[in-house]
């Protein structure tokens, strides 16, 4: 039990919706089912806009009192972030993250969840619809792989390794246009750079071990808090590309995720000039 929301619970609940709302939409969409928001590739479905209702009607009922904090709840009512940094107990919702690769048809997105508590992350919760499991995290327990049957395995993050030899991920998209070509031109000296558009799963390569990067500037809480928690759980160093702690509240200021801090240090004075 996390403050007074049963994580087991809310992760259970994600994966009904999913089986309820998302699953049956993916790659039977109709034409009037997609819409764009901010630009082209800003999209919103028929699935995130019905799996949120769900997800926030359930979660109301389970957790009275608590402030619910969804991404097409924002949408409609924007004033609902200035209420996160003093809340005292809020659930935060990605009901599809990854909506452009969902309505292109493409198996990679997620579902997203956290608990934010006195102006802290303290739980985690990202399901994979497709591969039927959760990578979770409260706050000092660590972070774990959990399928339905009940097995659960915990994650490490990768061993650090020379910048040469670094493979991660980095969105680039809401870089500062003046400093965009000159961060592009920083990530050569990497080994590999790739981009899922979809936090949900970038957060999750991370967390088990298998990237040893993510570097994201445009922070809205249902995209990052839940996997900033697990990649710490698991090990890893996150921050804003100041140093400083990473919390609900924070909308700019870049965040830098890493095996250890050194390596964040290198990879902050190396490639992220901002």
């Amino acid at each position: 039990m996390t403050a007074t929301v049963d994580v087991t619970a809310l992760a259970d609940l994600l994966r009904r919706t999913a089986k309820a709302e998302i699953l049956p939409r993916f790659r039977r969409l109709g034409r009037d089912d997609v819409r764009a928001k901010s630009e082209a590739t800003d999209l919103v479905t028929e699935a995130d806009e019905q799996a949120e209702r769900m997800i926030k009607a359930e979660a109301e009922q389970l957790w009275p009192g608590a402030l619910f904090v969804g991404e097409e709840s924002v949408s409609a009512v924007p004033a609902l972030l200035g209420r996160l940094a003093d809340a005292d107990l809020a659930i935060v919702v990605d009901p599809v993250d990854g909506t452009f690769n969902f309505a292109a048809g493409i198996p990679a997105f997620g579902v997203m969840a956290s608990v934010v508590s006195g102006g802290e992350t303290i739980a985690g919760i990202i399901y994979d619809p497709m591969g039927d499991d959760w990578v979770m995290a409260e706050k000092g327990s660590g972070a774990w792989l959990r399928r339905p049957d009940g097995e659960a395995r915990r994650l490490r993050a990768a061993e650090p390794v020379a910048l040469d030899q670094m493979v991660g991920m980095a969105s680039t998209g809401y870089l500062p246009q003046e400093k965009r070509a000159e961060i592009l031109g920083n990530l050569a000296k990497v080994r590999f750079l790739t981009n899922y558009r979809c936090a949900a799963h970038e957060y999750r390569t991370l967390a088990g071990g298998h990237v040893h990067y993510l570097m994201y500037n445009k922070l809205m809480p249902w995209d990052h808090l839940a996997g900033t928690l697990i990649s710490q759980e698991a090990g890893a160093h996150a921050a804003r590309f100041d140093g400083s702690s990473y919390l609900p509240h924070h909308l700019d200021g870049g965040l830098l995720i890493a095996p250890d801090k050194a390596s964040w240090e290198v990879l902050r004075r190396e490639v992220v000039t901002v």
